[in-house]
């Protein structure tokens, strides 16, 4: 039978249950959550030195351009031909690559570059194909390009002498 009062009953139990559970949920966050760790009270010494981590050297570009060898360069231009042909004229996703080393930025007839790229005054000279190939984002930030870099000084470099092979 389900009269007003077994209905009051069981729902004062539902109720009351939610209760407790939800006090309990905010007891356990209050007894377990710390806001940091101030200070160390103690070190343990494990007999090691703190290492201070040894800055990178600046290599530069034109000293690595330099050595630069094509033919691995070659093999280096697979990420690229997804979206880049070499023939002239022959747009993909991307604009053709042919001569594109000393060519003037955003000047491929026939593509439709992103306003960041087509606003960019000066050459694609080698110095700048790599800071492009890094990044795309910071060189050019708004680029349509999305290649996330090449992060390797040495493969930027063999890149750029195998594109200057092609073209110009």
């Amino acid at each position: 039978m389900l009269d007003t009062m077994t209905f009051t009953k069981a729902a004062g139990g539902l109720f009351g249950a939610l209760l407790i559970f939800l006090l309990g949920s905010w007891a356990a966050e209050e007894l377990y959550h710390v806001d940091g760790h101030g200070e160390q009270a103690y070190v343990i010494d494990t007999g090691e030195e703190e290492t201070e981590t040894a800055e990178t050297e600046e290599v530069d570009f034109a000293t690595v351009f330099a050595s630069a060898e094509a033919d691995k360069g070659a093999r280096l231009f697979r990420q690229c031909s997804a979206c880049h042909k070499l023939e002239d004229g022959a747009n993909g996703t991307g604009p053709h690559l042919f001569g594109v080393v000393g060519r003037e930025k955003g000047t491929v007839d026939g593509y439709g570059y992103s306003d960041t790229l087509a606003s960019m005054g000066g050459a694609w000279t080698p110095e700048n194909l790599s800071g492009f190939l890094e990044s795309p984002r910071d060189y050019a930030p708004g680029t349509s390009m999305g290649y996330a870099g090449m992060r390797k000084i040495e493969d930027r470099a063999n890149l750029i002498a195998y594109l200057a092979t092609i073209g110009g």
